[in-house]
């Protein structure tokens, strides 16, 4: 089974920088996007072999996340049950026979941190939600998770101490998750690879310098691993600020 995600940072403006190629040559069960910046009747094309599914937020050209699916889901769920955090199309919940697929696009804490209070509120409120999805069978977790775990995880850890993405409270908020039962598949194989990003600045020729941040993630229930086969990045495919990244798992859907 072979499942990507992808921050696209604006589908439209993506799908004029190889999208389509890219998903066409993958050919992956489930493609799953964030930050779409889009309604689904805005796209003028195809995606050809897929299922799609998509959660746009309620301000335009904002957030939102999209997945696209080889094979129907059992069923859908928008959000993450929470009244608190609904508009902004974060998640979206694809239910199969084995497992369940989650998409998400994180909030960002932003400058000086001024967004942490709702970050650590929907933190929260996703912890629970996959907990919850968790007691009934494994989850797969995917997408922008907008926090690089440790000092591994960027090029340049001391001068963004405390910065948005790399706070304490952001960091500990994922460990939190992760000690929920969650494996973060790409350490789990490879605990000590350096230069590993999915994202970089625009500025100062970043991503030619590779001084990017790992942000995006695929993380899986723990009773998951014996299927865990790879978890990839796809580091030269450009069209975004953030790369895709690829889990590959035994069996089938």
């Amino acid at each position: 089974m072979k499942l990507i995600s992808w921050n696209v940072n604006g589908l439209r403006a993506c799908l004029g920088k190889g999208f389509l190629d890219f998903l066409a040559r993958e050919n992956a069960d489930i493609f799953a996007i964030q930050e779409t910046k889009m309604r689904p009747e805005q796209l003028e094309q195809e995606i050809p072999g897929y299922l799609c599914y998509w959660n746009s937020a309620e301000k335009k050209g904002y957030s939102g996340t999209a997945v696209f699916a080889r094979r129907e889901p059992i069923s859908i769920n928008y959000d993450i049950n929470d009244p608190a955090h609904v508009g902004e199309g974060r998640a979206i919940t694809l239910e199969y026979p084995d497992f369940y697929f989650v998409t998400v696009y994180t909030p960002n804490a932003q400058s000086e941190l001024a967004r942490i209070d709702y970050r650590e509120s929907w933190e929260d409120a996703f912890r629970n939600y996959v907990k919850s999805l968790d007691e009934k069978k494994p989850v797969i977790i995917c997408g922008d998770m907008n926090v690089a775990r440790s000092a591994i995880e960027l090029k340049n850890p001391k001068t963004n101490e405390g910065n948005a993405g790399y706070s304490p409270q952001e960091r500990a908020k994922m460990e939190q998750l992760l000690s929920s039962g969650f494996l973060d598949t790409f350490r789990e194989l490879y605990p000590d690879k350096t230069g590993a990003y999915t994202w970089w600045s625009y500025r100062f020729k970043a991503r030619e310098k590779n001084a990017g941040w790992r942000i995006d993630y695929f993380l899986i229930s723990q009773r998951l691993r014996d299927r865990l086969e790879d978890s990839v990045i796809y580091s030269d495919i450009m069209g975004s600020d953030h790369c895709p990244v690829g889990l590959f798992l035994k069996g089938e859907i």
